[in-house]
């Protein structure tokens, strides 16, 4: 690949956006009436500028606004028609509906990385693995309502929580869920769409008999850990193999889970308890599962596996500002929050891509930091994240003669 063959006609920014097919989000804005009585600030428009305000990490709409004048020629190459005032913005973040930019996240997810089938019969166990689980944005505004203990001041900070189903092998959201942060985290259960055969993995706080048992059903395995308020009974003490032992596990029992006195709503299903003393940590977990085929060992190893959707969500966090929202009302900032997950989506395609054409991969918040640097540079962001050394020799810096003066006496 010569010099040349780096540089490109369109911008980094532009090149992201390119992963977004104009006829959805036209088609989108038609379905939600995104933009009836809007005369110039179009639903795309709010969208790239978002996008835009989620690289960059801007902390206000000011910071935003003047972030894009200053880019204003290459309006154009970002499918601006204009840029908006912050008035304007403001007023798109109350008015449009959020839900145009959360089917827009999903809508992409299925376009990059596949619907979901119905079944996964024949795929390998680790092919089989979701996660589901929860995250906090704390802020300082009580529009949402907030997670956790009062204050001094008898007043709770806000907070959103998003409930995220992530399928293990491509490390991104495969369904988000945005509510308050004091929201029960069982609330996504019944949302989720789980094909057969999959494995799902779950936190203690996943309890719901009737679903649990409609998964097994369904021929969809779950694992979690035992909440210490589960009712069940042991009916079978299954035999650990010596091997197992010597590596951690210490029970493996056949139980009815459920509670007697309410059977009647909810049946006693069957169910297995493993008890594995992790030597790392020097701690005892109980993990709670419906399937009877695995060795204890690997149900204790899928549930290590939900560590993956921490990571995911750590890396989202370091990557992109959530601390500065740009709207104190409830649909701004799922708006706001929105958009940083396309952004991370975005990414996410562009590490994929990269990592299997490269021996030495990058990590998410590496390709971050390097597209929000070179955002409006005309250079080909395959090639440079390839080769990034190669990519810049004999960049042409533009001759400040020819720029227009910030300043003119």
């Amino acid at each position: 690949m010569g010099k040349s063959s780096f540089f490109t006609g369109q911008p980094v920014f532009n090149q992201l956006l390119s992963f977004i097919p104009a006829a959805l989000v036209s088609r989108l804005s038609k379905k939600y009436k995104a933009d009836y009585y809007v005369k110039r600030f179009t639903a795309s428009d709010h969208l790239v500028s978002m996008l835009f305000c989620a690289f960059h990490r801007c902390t206000s709409i000011r910071e935003l606004i003047t972030g894009l004048q200053a880019n204003s020629n290459r309006l154009f190459h970002m499918r601006l028609t204009t840029t908006p005032r912050r008035s304007t913005l403001s007023d798109a973040n109350k008015r449009r509906p959020e839900g145009f930019f959360q089917e827009l996240f999903h809508q992409l997810f299925k376009i990059h990385y596949g619907v979901l089938p119905d079944s996964l019969k024949g795929e390998t166990l680790f092919k089989r693995l979701f996660v589901i689980d929860s995250t906090t944005f704390t802020m300082f505004c009580d529009v949402l309502k907030g997670a956790g203990v009062y204050g001094h001041n008898g007043r709770k900070k806000g907070g959103a929580k998003a409930h995220v189903m992530m399928r293990v092998e491509d490390q991104v959201p495969s369904f988000v869920h945005l509510t308050e942060a004091a929201s029960s985290d069982k609330i996504l259960m019944p949302l989720v769409t789980v094909p057969s055969r999959a494995v799902l993995i779950m936190d203690m706080a996943y309890v719901n008999y009737k679903l649990m048992a409609a998964w097994s059903d369904q021929k969809i395995d779950w694992v979690t850990r035992l909440h210490p308020w589960l009712r069940f009974q042991v009916t079978q003490q299954r035999k650990v193999k010596e091997i197992h032992r010597k590596q951690g596990v210490r029970r493996d029992q056949t139980i009815l889970l459920g509670n007697p006195a309410t059977q009647s709503r909810n049946p006693l299903q069957v169910a297995r308890l493993v008890t594995y003393y992790d030597r790392s940590s020097k701690r005892e977990f109980t993990f709670l599962t419906n399937n009877q085929t695995f060795s204890p060992l690997t149900i204790a190893q899928i549930y290590k596996q939900r560590w993956n959707v921490e990571t995911m969500f750590r890396g989202i966090k370091q990557s992109f500002q959530f601390h500065n929202f740009l709207g104190d009302n409830q649909n701004a900032i799922k708006i706001q929050l929105w958009c940083t997950l396309i952004a991370h989506l975005l990414v996410s395609i562009v590490r994929d891509k990269v990592n299997k054409l490269r021996k030495r991969k990058w990590s998410l918040a590496n390709i971050t930091g390097m597209i929000r640097q070179h955002l409006t540079t005309y250079i080909h962001l395959i090639g440079f994240l390839l080769d990034p050394d190669k990519a810049l020799i004999g960049y042409q810096h533009p001759n400040p003669r020819e720029q227009l003066l910030l300043f003119k006496t």
